[in-house]
């Protein structure tokens, strides 16, 4: 199934509500959640050592971890979120807290516990061998509680952080126990100038530094990859590695929009995830808004270098209007100031750009649903609403909300467009996992 073909048949009951599937946020970052909102004005790398990693460093308080983890739960199923992929903490009793956070909530839930034994911060760091005895300790502490939907991910934080050797071995300890895979991969300009610096001879990336470990396969998913190359990607797609996409936090720390169409076309499966608290929004409503808009800026930045350009700077022109060679050409407006001049380019060209690029607010939704059960290996578990699978699910009040107004005219296809475009926490009054109500408004 591909977003282009998905089937969105929403059915209204005579009170104005509908079910959708239950949104899948493939990236979260549990212990930045207390400064979601804030703290968006740095670059990545140092974004980290200002912001992140301090509030991590505090987490050492399991208790106090246990109550923010707590509010973040509730904060994710009251948007909708019934699938969460999260990175914890290099503390492992605070990660099982969260687990547990997450299990008593009656979320689906995949926790890593960060491993980081270099470029760290002091008091903020572990031992490579530390760092793989507590890895697998809370392996086998999540297997323990037995529940289907709690589950262990290996989680190197990202290169910068990790040498080949925490690598390796993390490698080895997702294959020996066959859990999920989770990190950032080529995220922004400055990271990828870190790890190119801290590995000189390493001439694929991020991403060969990851498959040389073994920790590109199935149900590994690297978030971000703003930065990767066609080569790259395509390993990626070979080794069926899939991509958190997290477009608010990218328009913030990541320096390019995520090409994710032209990811697809390589083979690479993509989902969608909020990525607090670099992003500042817990919703998937939101990140779905944001893919749109990504997507948008795409196809602007292709126009602004695709576009044919003249030769000699066009001359002065009173009139306004652009002057247009004709329909295959390129119209182009001149200016007294040359930092006024641009092409407008043929609509041939136009349509082009956008059946390569453009994602719709249906993509967007494919993406927050059926992508990220795809890249978590859960497409048969959850993701759409068929017969045999899990129960994973909203109800959602399109008439009594605050959010958006309906009238006469609008077809339910227009409703939960209007859903997917203006909707929030308030039109959520229901949501199911496993079949289980895990969160319910009072109408």
């Amino acid at each position: 199934m591909s977003w282009q073909n998905i089937g969105i048949v929403p059915a209204l009951n005579q009170e104005g509500e509908l079910l959708c599937p239950g949104f899948i946020d493939l990236h979260v970052h549990a212990p930045q959640y207390s400064y979601t909102g804030t703290a968006t004005d740095r670059p990545v790398m140092e974004w980290l050592n200002t912001y992140a990693f301090p509030r991590e460093t505090a987490h050492s308080d399991s208790d106090a971890a246990t109550k923010e983890y707590m509010k973040l739960c509730n904060r994710l199923v009251a948007h909708g979120t019934t699938t969460v992929l999260i990175f914890g903490t290099i503390y492992k009793e605070a990660c099982q807290r969260l687990a547990l956070c997450l299990q008593a909530q009656g979320l689906r839930g995949f926790v890593g516990k960060v491993c980081m034994d270099r470029q760290s911060p002091d008091g903020y760091s572990e031992t490579t061998a530390d760092s793989l005895a507590d890895t697998e300790a809370f392996i086998k502490w999540v297997q323990q509680l037995q529940d289907d939907k709690i589950h262990a991910v290996v989680t190197p934080r990202f290169v910068p952080t990790c040498t080949p050797e925490l690598l390796q071995g993390l490698g080895q300890l997702a294959a020996q126990f066959g859990t999920p895979i989770q990190s950032h991969i080529s995220e922004s300009f400055d990271e990828v100038e870190y790890s190119n610096a801290l590995h000189p001879d390493n001439a694929g990336g991020d991403t060969a530094l990851f498959d040389k470990a073994g920790l590109l396969r199935q149900r590994a998913v690297m978030a971000h990859g703003t930065c990767l190359t066609d080569p790259e990607l395509k390993v990626l797609g070979q080794r069926g590695t899939a991509l958190a996409h997290c477009p608010l936090s990218n328009f913030f720390f990541g320096d390019r929009v995520l090409h994710v169409r032209h990811a697809m076309r390589q083979g690479v499966k993509v989902g969608l995830g909020t990525d607090v608290a670099g992003g500042y929004s817990p919703s998937m409503l939101n990140a779905m808004r944001s893919c749109v808009i990504a997507s948008r800026g795409l196809c602007m930045s292709h126009y602004a270098t695709d576009a044919p350009q003249s030769q000699t700077p066009a001359p002065p022109q009173t009139d306004p209007t652009p002057t247009r060679q004709n329909l295959k050409g390129a119209a182009t407006v001149a200016s007294a100031d040359p930092g006024n001049s641009f092409c407008i380019p043929a609509p041939e060209s136009r349509k082009e750009v956008q059946a390569a690029n453009l994602l719709d607010w249906k993509g967007a939704f494919w993406l927050a649903t059926v992508g990220g059960a795809q890249a978590l290996g859960l497409e048969k578990t959850c993701g759409t609403l068929e017969v045999g699978k899990s129960f994973d699910a909203l109800r959602v009040d399109t008439r009594n909300a605050a959010a958006f107004d309906v009238f006469p005219a609008d077809t339910p296809m227009d409703i939960f467009q209007k859903f997917v475009n203006l909707g929030d926490d308030r039109n959520i009054k229901a949501v199911w996992v496993g079949g289980k109500l895990v969160h319910h408004k009072a109408s």
